[in-house]
């Protein structure tokens, strides 16, 4: 219980840099998986347990990508873009395939009981990591539909500290969506 709510409680810290866009956030990137790989492993919540090691590893890829920007960009600053087209179904076909790869072992080498959605939004948090390193927008979305599923999952599994984080992310991120839109209108 003490694990999770400094998981929480740095999980707020996470929340309040990423609204406002600050390369900051990829610290507390780095600190909340690692907490959070053990209470999810204690709740039985492997796939959660699991992607919080991707969060690790994707925390150091977003710091690079929003420190030293993309390939030939001379801007000082990663902006804030719209997802191109021609990656939607890339990130949508990505994203089926590893929901059902997940939900696969996670019923055949686990004794998990939420299978399905575990793999689910481990899954969809995989494309909004991959989506908030790009900086794009809609990953806001993206995490909308994985924080309100989330929310129902953790009261189901106990753990009322991290579902009441998720429905603070909820709401935050439709006001993220709505700041981060016009932070990109004002770089334009």
């Amino acid at each position: 219980m003490y694990l999770e709510l400094i998981g929480t409680l740095v999980g707020l810290v996470y929340l309040w840099l990423e609204y406002r866009a600050s390369i900051y956030l990829w610290i507390a990137s780095i600190v909340m998986p690692a907490i959070y790989i053990f209470v999810y492993y204690d709740a039985g919540l492997y796939a959660d347990c699991g992607i919080n090691v991707y969060y690790l590893g994707a925390a150091l890829y977003g710091w690079a990508v929003w420190r030293y920007g993309a390939k030939g960009s001379k801007q000082a600053e990663y902006p804030i873009t719209h997802i191109p087209t021609k990656q939607i179904l890339a990130a949508t076909t990505v994203c089926a395939i590893a929901l059902v790869a997940i939900a696969w072992l996670l019923m055949r080498h686990t004794d998990s009981d939420v299978p399905w959605c575990d793999a689910f939004t481990t899954a969809l948090s995989i494309i909004g990591m991959w989506m908030l390193a790009r900086k794009y927008l809609e990953q806001w979305w993206v995490w909308m539909v994985v924080d309100v599923v989330c929310v129902g999952l953790y009261i189901y599994k106990g753990l009322y500290f991290t579902a009441a984080l998720y429905a603070l992310y909820a709401v935050v991120a439709v006001m993220g969506w709505t700041n981060w839109k016009r932070l990109m209108k004002r770089h334009a």
